[in-house]
């Protein structure tokens, strides 16, 4: 497979919403996150605590009944690549923050339309199913794949780049669920993108991933439970209140 940075082709919202689905894989045992490796509780402000902070009726509404996890990147602004991502937990008081970090999304910022090539994250909700990358498995809980054959990139990257894809978790955005990461199948066609992640940050802006540090991603493998539906909710904050 060729790399195409983190965002080559892309497509829709996830196999809940719109993209062919796959069975789904077996993930083998996973191991809780380590105590240095658990983030400080990030809260969001919202009006409902019992509500999932920062999110409007329309993307709330697109979140699968059965998610008991939902991953939200808050960017900053429609054309900005900084972002904060909050991991929730459903509980019966509602959303809890689990952990939040800072982040970066596509280096020109957010789109509801999508398209490989515009160096913008596309605003939506999506699930995520299978993981993976270049470093063996942390002890993640969705299926994983590793190997440098399949994530290592090529040595023309620039070194800042060479561990992007340490640690992947791919979202379902024009990509088949319950195959790996690299698989390069897009159902809605290449133009619409595909090979959007969660990978380890650079730094900067992405072709359309979203980047964050090694230990948040460790966490989010150890942590984000295939049993609870997890989701993404992504977007700039204007259009998540949407």
């Amino acid at each position: 497979m060729a790399l195409a940075g983190c965002g080559g082709p892309v497509g829709g919202d996830g196999a809940k919403n719109g993209v062919p689905g796959a069975p789904r894989r077996t993930a083998g045992p996973a191991a809780g996150p380590s105590r240095a490796e658990r983030p400080r509780q990030a809260a969001v402000p919202g009006d409902d605590p019992a509500a999932l902070p920062g999110v409007g009726a329309r993307l709330r509404a697109a979140i699968p009944a059965d998610s008991g996890q939902a991953l939200v990147v808050y960017g900053e602004g429609r054309d900005a690549s900084d972002a904060t991502v909050v991991l929730y937990g459903l509980g019966g008081d509602g959303w809890r923050p689990l952990g939040g970090w800072p982040a970066h999304n596509g280096r020109n910022g957010w789109t509801t339309d999508h398209h490989a090539g515009d160096g913008r994250s596309p605003v939506g909700v999506f699930t995520v199913t299978d993981a993976g990358g270049v470093l063996p498995d942390p002890g993640a809980r969705l299926a994983y794949t590793h190997g440098r054959a399949y994530y290592a990139p090529p040595s023309s990257w620039s070194p800042a780049y060479q561990h992007d894809f340490d640690y992947v978790i791919a979202i379902d955005y024009n990509r088949l669920r319950g195959v790996p990461p690299h698989d390069a199948t897009r159902p809605w066609g290449g133009a619409r993108g595909g090979s959007i992640w969660l990978h380890l940050d650079h730094g900067g802006g992405t072709s359309a991933c979203i980047g964050l540090s090694a230990e948040a991603m460790r966490f989010l493998l150890r942590t984000l439970d295939p049993a609870r539906d997890p989701v993404v909710v992504m977007g700039d904050r204007e259009d998540l209140l949407a």
